[in-house]
């Protein structure tokens, strides 16, 4: 059984975006109104991390969702999965073919509102 993301595991996931941050760079995370996105006292945030909290009942505005929706489109779609641990095979083979393909997932979750300029 995967564990239920939390507060400990998104501070550990923003931890690990700290750690892949330029030197005297910064990076911006969007994140939805999930409750282990929320501070509450329990979410770490690193220095060089800002979230971007997008308002409630938004998905719109959500790139991930985007990402959701292309994959379950194009590779999730339509299949019988017999047991639990095809489906974890399926959705690691899936993440793993989407992720090395870093074009594609910036032209899926890209948006022109949100672009850095110099």
């Amino acid at each position: 059984m995967l564990p239920a993301a939390n507060a400990h595991t998104m501070s550990l996931d923003l931890a690990e975006i700290s750690s892949q941050v330029a030197r005297g760079a910064h990076a911006v995370v969007v994140m939805d109104g999930a409750g282990w996105h929320q501070t509450g006292g329990k979410l770490r945030v690193p220095a060089n991390v800002t979230p971007l909290r997008l308002p409630p009942y938004a998905p719109e505005l959500n790139p991930v969702e985007n990402v959701w929706a292309y994959l379950r489109s194009n590779k999730l779609a339509n299949r019988v999965y017999e047991t639990y641990d095809d489906i974890l095979d399926a959705c690691t083979e899936t993440w793993n073919w989407f992720t090395s393909q870093p074009e594609r997932i910036t032209a899926i979750a890209s948006r022109p509102w949100a672009q850095v300029t110099q």
